[in-house]
């Protein structure tokens, strides 16, 4: 009988992280910059199309500084999705700035535009009008980022992408991270490639990117001694961690088909399931990289099974899966923000799980996991318990 735990999405070496982090400490370059660093930089940009791109300790600290960018202070509101996980919000905090909540859409899950028009609207009939508008694409589905991009021209309002958990999705055959005026991605251990911790920040304008490396090392002015006349951070990505990186782009594609054909896996065995619902792409237009696979059960179609019930049944297996981001309007620190509803956010929460998803998955652990769905699933049609 299987134990080793099954997690939802664990780190998936490619062979070659070790050569490059090997070459760091055999030139000593251990600290924050170097080769490998400017190696990934341009490895991410080539893939992504953009012709810059700023390593960094985390995506957190990457949107921190696109913030900072945009001359977000103390007092501003800043629009972001509220189906989300807490770091795309945060950093509007850190800054004394307001997060202002937008509603999911049923299609992708994301940010909705019309509930954005809006926001927008109420937000300038009040005097205040938005610093910066944040989609997330969740789960690596992109959001409509076509009409998003379009109200923010119209308003004149700039967008920063989380693409966090989105390298490697397309929509209209455009990488996510690269329709706005900054993107920022993430590499922590769970994402679908990593760098152990690590994330990075994109842009079509060399000079939002050139500041963001400044700022990143502790804004040090040129001067023979250590002169600051801005506040800094210490957020570069250390030159092993990129080696990790460089290995890791080797194999992005591949772990995007694995991920695509995991999500395909669960679709094959779960169709006929009535009371299921998957987030899909809506159209030919959507790629996404499946980076999790995510589903809806509606108890009254399941025979009274939810997804907790679900969940605990893998857990008992030691199988994780994980109900989806409980929206920052319900969380304990956010829940005086503004909120522009749609009521779909807390019905996907209430309803929806997140499936193991890893790229490493092997065909025992795919049959551990299909066994727990089919006697949860089956039983639950047959007589509404498990």
């Amino acid at each position: 009988m299987k134990n080793d735990k099954i997690w939802l999405s664990s780190p998936h070496m490619g062979g070659e992280e070790m050569k490059y982090a090997q070459e760091a400490y055999d030139t000593n370059w251990v600290a924050p910059l170097g080769p490998n660093v400017d190696a990934f930089e341009e490895d991410i940009a080539n893939f992504l199309n953009v012709c810059h791109v700023s390593a960094l300790s985390s995506g957190t600290g990457a949107l921190h500084l696109a913030l900072v960018l945009l001359n977000v202070k103390p007092g501003d509101e800043v629009i972001v999705q509220s189906f989300t996980f807490a770091a795309s919000v945060n950093p509007i905090s850190y800054l004394g700035a307001k997060p202002i909540l937008i509603d999911s859409e049923r299609k992708t899950w994301n940010m909705c535009p019309d509930a954005l028009v809006k926001a927008i609207e109420d937000r300038l009939s009040k005097g205040k009008k938005p610093k910066a508008i944040i989609p997330v694409h969740l789960y690596g589905m992109p959001a409509q980022m076509d009409r998003i991009a379009e109200i923010a021209d119209h308003y004149a309002i700039p967008v920063i992408e989380d693409a966090a958990e989105a390298l490697g999705s397309k929509l209209k055959g455009i990488k996510l991270g690269t329709w706005g005026k900054l993107g920022f991605l993430s590499f922590n251990g769970n994402k679908i490639i990593t760098t152990s911790g690590g994330g990075a920040l994109v842009s079509k304008d060399k000079q939002l990117i050139d500041k963001s490396r400044f700022l990143a090392t502790q804004a040090r002015d040129q001067a023979p001694h250590y002169e600051h006349s801005q506040i800094g951070y210490n957020y570069r990505l250390s030159n092993i961690l990129a080696g990790i990186g460089r290995g890791q782009m080797k194999v992005l594609q591949e772990r995007v088909r694995q991920r695509r054909q995991i999500n395909k896996w669960y679709r094959s065995i779960l169709n006929i399931q009535p009371g299921l619902t998957f987030q899909s792409e809506p159209s030919d237009d959507y790629y996404s990289n499946y980076w999790l696979t995510a589903m809806t059960l509606d108890p009254n179609q399941t025979g009274g099974i939810g997804r907790e019930a679900l969940r605990l049944a893998l857990e008992e297996k030691n199988i994780e899966a994980r109900p989806l981001w409980k929206p920052m309007h319900l969380q304990p620190i956010f829940n005086n923000c503004p909120f522009y509803s749609t009521g779909v956010s807390e019905q996907l929460f209430n309803q929806g799980l997140c499936l193991p998803s890893g790229s490493n998955m092997n065909q025992e652990d795919l049959g551990c996991i299909e066994g727990v769905l089919n006697r949860v699933l089956s039983l639950s049609l047959v007589d509404g318990k498990i």
